[in-house]
Formats: structure tokens, C-alpha cells, sequence
């Protein structure tokens, strides 16, 4: 699903991109650290917005809820939906640096008038192979700024020089596959015997 919500995000920016008039802003779902070169990953990020996975983290606060459903007077046993947090990173790969902050304010301005993201606010592309099974889906994204000396960090990591850029945190994506591992029938009713000592 992180590639799904990638691809949901991409087009609502561009979308948002051609209704501000933006017509040779674009972003693109890649990996910053590969922009710097001649190989042909470096080409397609070559004067775009790039969207990339940072980091992720799971939510521990949601790892204890049993993960079981009701179906045919059976009781279906999963393990826990894993819960992510990710941090996404939007980099302004311009050729000019004033398109570059112009990008950046568009995607910030872009995501304060819409943080939230369900299967009910949000039209994406379902022709695409890996779109066609997304029904349900909810997510908000919260801009998160990092100190200086974690944005070093960051740019450190990924090896390149820092480009103008803005790190938004998503809560929360579930990830669950669909394996039963055990079931049962439903308890209904509670026998017990009470014997008396003597």
C-alpha cells in the first residue's frame, strides 16, 4: 500500500499543480539521493518535484488490539495489522531555484488546504495495474520540521547536496495481509459447575 499512497499523492499534486498554473511543475516518485549523475534515474528527476521514503516507523500504541473477525458463526484469527507512520520528503530538483521555491510553496499551500486523504475526498487513477485493488484507505499528513542538525543528517544520508525541500509525517497507513491463521467456532454460552467442599 506505500506504493499506492505515493501514486495517490503524486497525482493529487500534479492535479493541484495544473490548477495553479504550474504547467512545467511535476512531480515524481523517486529516490533524491539518485538525482546527482548521468544515469537514467537522474534524467527523470532532472527539473521535477521528487517525492521520497525517508523513513517509516511503526505506531506502538496501536499493537495491541487483537486483530480477529466474525464470519459464518466462525471466529477468524490474524496477526495485528501493522500500523505505519512515513516520512515523506519533497525535494525542488529545479533547473531554477526560483521554480524550486515556488514548487515548494505550491505543495506546502496544497497540503494545508488538504490533510486528510480517504477513498471519499480523493479521485486517483484507477488504470493503473497496481490501482485497481485500492478501495480503503484513510491518511492525514502533518508538515514536520526537523532541527538543522537533523536535516544535515537526512541530507547526509542520501548523499547529495540539499536541495529546497519540505518532510511531512503521514499517520497512519495499515498494512494487513489477507491470511487467516486460525479459526473457530463463537462461544455462546458459559457451562460451569460449582462443587461443594466438605
Amino acid at each position: 500500500m506505500i506504493f499506492e499512497v505515493f501514486q495517490i499523492l503524486k497525482e493529487q499534486i500534479n492535479h493541484y499543480f495544473e490548477e495553479e498554473g504550474l504547467e512545467n511543475s511535476d512531480v515524481v516518485i523517486d529516490n533524491i539521493a539518485m538525482a546527482e549523475g548521468t544515469s537514467d534515474a537522474a534524467d527523470a528527476m532532472r527539473d521535477k518535484m521528487v517525492l521520497t521514503l525517508v523513513n517509516l516507523h511503526e505506531e506502538g500504541a496501536l499493537k495491541n488490539f487483537p486483530n480477529h473477525q466474525f464470519n459464518d458463526g466462525k471466529v477468524q484469527y490474524k496477526n495485528r495489522v501493522i500500523n505505519l507512520h512515513l516520512f515523506l520528503l519533497f525535494s525542488a530538483n529545479r533547473n531554477l531555484y526560483s521554480n524550486s521555491l515556488k514548487d515548494l510553496s505550491a505543495v506546502i499551500k496544497f497540503f494545508q488546504g488538504k490533510k486528510r486523504f480517504n477513498q471519499y475526498n480523493t479521485v486517483f487513477n484507477r488504470e493503473l495495474e497496481a490501482m485497481e485493488d485500492v478501495s480503503d484507505f484513510d491518511f492525514t499528513l502533518e508538515l514536520y520540521t526537523p532541527t538543522f542538525e537533523e536535516m544535515n543528517f537526512i541530507w547526509g544520508t542520501l548523499g547529495g547536496k540539499q536541495l529546497p525541500s519540505v518532510l511531512y509525517q503521514l499517520n497512519i497507513l495499515s498494512i494487513e495481509r489477507d491470511l487467516t491463521h486460525s479459526e473457530g467456532p463463537l462461544i455462546e454460552s458459559v457451562y460451569s459447575e460449582v462443587k461443594k467442599k466438605n
